[in-house]
Order: structure tokens, then C-alpha cells, then sequence
């Protein structure tokens, strides 16, 4: 770690800048076709957006000159100061009386507004890398893995009290961070049954069996956590064999048997009796622990409870936790509703766009849709529908492949690393990269659900950009400072 000013610019991974430079350059092409109007000023004029994310651009290319010339070691030693201080900031911001857009999530200053979330990930970042440094740490130890996700999740509620659920969902990509570092599969396991427990769950509830009772959300929900325990039993409990069957038999069997007898003798609600096969499974598990003292059996206990708790609330959350915005926009992407005119506006103008600009595009500047301004937040959160229609399938191409090189850098700069502080920082940039990158093109696409998250370098804005550059250049300065 001890290299000087000067060598800074020996070390340094240049194809990153190199990156960084291109991404940052045609997100402003972008932002250009996505605001201008014809008759405007020119695209350096400050009143302009196009000029204004100039500046920001400027104010960013100096802002990592400036983390590239400062001591690699602040980021280590103040880790902990820099994350407490985004924290009173996003506590802060929680009673700010500007309100923008129905969230409260910016500090106004002047007429400058700044989004603390954005820079509370790179301090995120560097408490987690600053924790999971230490000597003792290990990911095992149940003490230290409550502390990491304190470290995650205080944040996270943070910013979900400023009314910014879209923000705050960024933050479950640290998790990719947490299984390259030896979090069990299990609870990346837990958590992709959560996400299909729930889509499942929805989108099928109002669909009903041919018996004329059983909800085929609930049916199919059920049979997947009684499927999957036999699954797990399988799996993690190799040392008795026979256990397996055993599950398999009492769930999969009674499903049949009483699917089959509520369509041709009796209708009855078949998940009643769905629940007491769960029942049964738990008991036979917990039954089978205590003969043979193996702890696996209380882990596939849990997942079976927590799965049916888990299913069951997620009622009470779509209907009263969420915002009316945020459940119409979750049923029409899973084709519950068709709202074409409200929450679906957004997305299918966004298609109409991106259609349109076939394989080559409609030139730069020549998009119809964006020019007419039938895409709304075109040059923020929508602004990859404005390279679809002027540089067509060929630019869009393009320019994911350009995030996906980064991201791949990325991955190499961080496998490289000395230190697990250089290695897990690496990992949590890339991982936002990842997710900002996967759910903005998702849902520009109608692919994912719409929750407002720019796209990087190329949405509009100084908050979204100097947060971006922050994360980035100061892995860039970490990076610079290993043991060449």
C-alpha cells in the first residue's frame, strides 16, 4: 500500500477509464436526443438538459481525479465515519419538507438537488469490505452475519421511509457479494423461492381448480414447499437415505389422492389439506431429528415454515404495504390487468420506441416517439428506449456490451485484489452495476417491474452520475494501491 501520487497513474486499470469515458460519452449522446427539441439552443447551452449533464460530466471527470489523487488508505481507515454520515444524511432527508415526485429522498439546495441514496451505496460498500476485513471475521459465525446484514439493511429502511422503494432495492445486490464470500447457497436458494413463491402465488390466486374451490396460486405455492422440502431432505440429509420417500410420499401422495377425490367426489378447498400434509412433513422431520441429532432436519423445518409464513403474508403486503402505483405496476407486468393508459403507459410507449427503431435505428435526433414525447421520463429512468429507436438493435447492442465488459473487468479487478476489503468493495460495485443494468433494461422492456432506478451514465441527472463515478473510481483507487 505504499505507492505514491505519481505511480497512481502507473497502476491504474486504463481499461476501465477507457470504459467509463465511452459509457459516460454516449450516455450524453443520449441524453442529447432524449431532451432535445428542435429549435432549442445548442446542446452546451446551460439551460438546457443536455447542457446541464455536461456539467455534471465535468463536475464528475474532476471528482475522480480527485479520489484518484487521495491516499488509498482513507477509504479503510474512515470507512465507518463515512458510512455513519450517510446515514444521519438519509435520516435526515426522511424529514425534508421538498417532496419530489411523491418521495422525499432529495436535499434540496438551491437549485441544486441531491439524492443521498446514491452515494450511501459506495459507503455501504466500504463499511461492509472495513467489516468483513477484520481478522475474526467469519461468514459462518451467526454474530457476524447479522452484523453484515444490519449493515445492509439499515440503509435499505432507511431509504424506504423516504418513499424510495426503487432505490432501495438496489441494495439486495450486495448479496451476490455475500455468496462469492462464502455465504451458504441456502439462502440464495430461500430467497429465489421467496420471488416465485410470490409471483405464483399472485398472479394465480383469482384462478380457481376444476373442483370450483381450491385457488390455484395457493395449490401450486404448496406443492412447491412440500416438493422442495423432499428436495432439500434429499440433499442435505445424504447420511439417511430413506427420509426422502418418507416426505415424498406423505406430501406428493396426499396431494394426489385428495386433488383426484375434491374434483370427482366431494369438493373441498384441496390446500386445507395441503396444509396439513406441511404439518405432518414437520412433525415427521423434527421426529426423525431427534432420533438421529442432525441439525439439517431443523434447517428443512424452518424453510417449510418460514415459506408458509412467508406465503401468507405476502397478501397482507401487496395490499397494504405497497403504494397503489407500485401494485398496478406489478399486475400489468405479470398480465393481471391491462392498463394501457395508467401504469402500462410507460412501458408500452417504451416498446413502441424501441420497435421502431428496427436493426440500424432512425439516426440520431430523428426519433418520432422521443421527439413527440410520448415515452414520459425519456431521458431519466426510460432512457434506453431513446437508443433503441436512434441507433436500433445494433446500438443497443452495443451499448449492453459495453456494461457487460465493464462488468467483467470488474470481476477480474476484484478476483486480483490482496485484500478481502479490495475484493468485497469490488463485488459490491459490480453487483450494483449488475442490478441497476439487468432491472432498468428489464423494465424498459416489460421485462421487470418498473421501480424508477436510472440506468448508469446514461440517465440524466448530477445525483445518479457523481454516485456512479464515485463507486467506481474509488475501486479504481484501491485497485492502484495493491501490491503490483
Amino acid at each position: 500500500m505504499g505507492y505514491t501520487r505519481g505511480s497512481v497513474w502507473k497502476n491504474i486499470d486504463w481499461w476501465t477509464i477507457g470504459l467509463y469515458l465511452v459509457l459516460v460519452t454516449c450516455g450524453w449522446f443520449s441524453v442529447c436526443g432524449a431532451s432535445y427539441d428542435y429549435g432549442e439552443p445548442n446542446f452546451f447551452d446551460i439551460t438546457t438538459r443536455a447542457g446541464k449533464q455536461l456539467m455534471w460530466i465535468g463536475c464528475s471527470l474532476g471528482l475522480g481525479f480527485v479520489i484518484l489523487m487521495l491516499e488509498d488508505r482513507i477509504y479503510d481507515t474512515y470507512a465507518y465515519l463515512i458510512y455513519g454520515i450517510m446515514l444521519l444524511l438519509l435520516f435526515g432527508t426522511i424529514f425534508n419538507p421538498h417532496e419530489i415526485k411523491g418521495s422525499r429522498s432529495w436535499i434540496v439546495l438551491g437549485p441544486v438537488s441531491l439524492q443521498p441514496a446514491e452515494f450511501a451505496k459506495f459507503a455501504t460498500a466500504l463499511a461492509l469490505g472495513k467489516y468483513m476485513n477484520e481478522y475474526t471475521f467469519h461468514m459462518q459465525r451467526t454474530r457476524n452475519l447479522v452484523t453484515v446484514l444490519g449493515i445492509i439493511l439499515l440503509p435499505m429502511a432507511l431509504i424506504i421511509l423516504q418513499k424510495e422503494t426503487g432505490s432501495a432495492l438496489v441494495y439486495l445486490s450486495f448479496f451476490l457479494m455475500l455468496y462469492r464470500e462464502g455465504m451458504t447457497g441456502t439462502v440464495l436458494f430461500s430467497g429465489i423461492c421467496a420471488v416465485i413463491f410470490f409471483i405464483v402465488g399472485l398472479r394465480f390466486s383469482t384462478d380457481i381448480m376444476p373442483d370450483g374451490t381450491t385457488s390455484w396460486g395457493e395449490f401450486s405455492v404448496l406443492t412447491l414447499i412440500i416438493l422442495l422440502s423432499a428436495f432439500l431432505v434429499r440433499r442435505y440429509c445424504e447420511q439417511f437415505p430413506k427420509v426422502s420417500p418418507y416426505i415424498l410420499g406423505i406430501g406428493g401422495g396426499g396431494i394426489l389422492l385428495g386433488s383426484l377425490f375434491s374434483c370427482y367426489v366431494i369438493p373441498f378447498n384441496v390446500c386445507h389439506l395441503q396444509l396439513v400434509l406441511c404439518g405432518a412433513i414437520v412433525l415427521t422431520l423434527f421426529y426423525f431429528y431427534l432420533r438421529e441429532r442432525l441439525r439439517n432436519y431443523l434447517y428443512v423445518i424452518l424453510f417449510v415454515i418460514g415459506s408458509g409464513v412467508f406465503f401468507f403474508s405476502t397478501d397482507y403486503v401487496f395490499n397494504q404495504v405497497l403504494e397503489p402505483h407500485q401494485k398496478i405496476r406489478i399486475e400489468v407486468l405479470l398480465g393481471m390487468k391491462d392498463d394501457p393508459t395508467g401504469a402500462g403507459y410507460n412501458v408500452n410507449q417504451s416498446k413502441i420506441a424501441i420497435g421502431s427503431g428496427g436493426l440500424f435505428g432512425k439516426g440520431f435526433l430523428n426519433g418520432t416517439q422521443t421527439k413527440l414525447k410520448y415515452v414520459p421520463e425519456q431521458d431519466t429512468d426510460f432512457i434506453f428506449c431513446t437508443i433503441g429507436e436512434e441507433q436500433g438493435f445494433v446500438g443497443s447492442a452495443v451499448v449492453i456490451s459495453l456494461f457487460m465488459a465493464l462488468i467483467l473487468r470488474l470481476i477480474v479487478l476484484s478476483e486480483r485484489q490482496e485484500t478481502r476489503f479490495g475484493r468485497v468493495y469490488g463485488y459490491c460495485v459490480l453487483g450494483i452495476f449488475f442490478f441497476h443494468l439487468f432491472i432498468n433494461v428489464g423494465m424498459v422492456l416489460g421485462l421487470t417491474p418498473v421501480i424508477g432506478i436510472p440506468l448508469p451514465f446514461f440517465s440524466y441527472g448530477g445525483s445518479s452520475l457523481w454516485g456512479f463515478t464515485i463507486l467506481l473510481f474509488v475501486f479504481l483507487r484501491i485497485d492502484a494501491a495493491r501490491e503490483k
